[in-house]
């Protein structure tokens, strides 16, 4: 069953908690550039945008690219982590989640905010909490 499939709830709304996990642990914390590119066709629309603090993606495999760059620069081991079960209703899903090496203190904190259409991610925005003083 395609994982789209798998991410739909009952009365036809995504399961919101499912798809934006499925995000960060297929898409974002995935090294292998094949299955993440495998996990974007599942998990996101044909043309997806991303909304980073710092521009704008477009794309499955210019988002590909950028999670590859973030695994690349934070080291081997460093992962995404769901800090919540995410929520969600009538096509916008969020999950909050924090980041770091593992076994290390946490580095940043944010959310995911996602525009789901038929199940997938079509638009995404990463929103990243400020450094705690």
């Amino acid at each position: 069953m395609p994982e789209s499939e798998q991410t739909m709830g009952a009365a036809g709304e995504p399961d919101h908690d499912a798809l934006l996990r499925a995000n960060l642990e297929r898409v974002f914390n995935e090294r292998d550039p094949l299955r993440r590119a495998s996990a974007l066709t599942d998990l996101f629309v044909e043309e997806p945008v991303m909304y980073e603090p710092t521009g704008v993606v477009r794309g499955r495999a210019a988002i590909a690219t950028v999670a590859g760059k973030l695994l690349d620069q934070f080291g081997p081991t460093f992962r995404f982590t769901p800090t919540r079960k995410a929520v969600g209703h009538h096509g916008l899903g969020s999950l909050q989640w924090q980041a770091g090496p593992e076994g290390e203190p946490v580095l940043v904190t944010g959310a995911d905010v996602a525009e789901i259409v038929d199940g997938r991610i079509a638009r995404l925005w990463v929103l990243l909490d400020p450094p705690a003083v």
